[in-house]
């Protein structure tokens, strides 16, 4: 872990249909400092939540990118470590 990295859990609500091609996306941007992944499955009305554990320095760059690329759904952060 570099100087001044946090591990950040980041919740996404997202509609089903719109999963795979976000996630493409957010992966471009967050790619090798992904530590886990939780996909869990659609809620009765079509919202999937996933769960990233991420290696990050600017907790707020982050979540700027992350509510640019995500239109139509909910975005949490919440910091595990400083």
């Amino acid at each position: 872990m570099g100087i001044g990295m946090k591990i950040v859990e980041i919740t996404l609500k997202l509609p089903y249909e719109e999963r795979g091609q976000i996630l493409g996306r957010i992966y471009g941007k967050i790619r090798g400092r992904i530590q886990d992944v939780h996909l869990l499955p659609p809620s009765v009305t079509g919202l999937s939540e996933i769960k990233l554990r991420v290696l990050v320095s600017d907790v707020q760059e982050l979540v700027k990118e992350l509510k640019e690329t995500i239109k139509n759904g909910k975005v949490s952060v919440r910091v595990i470590s400083a």
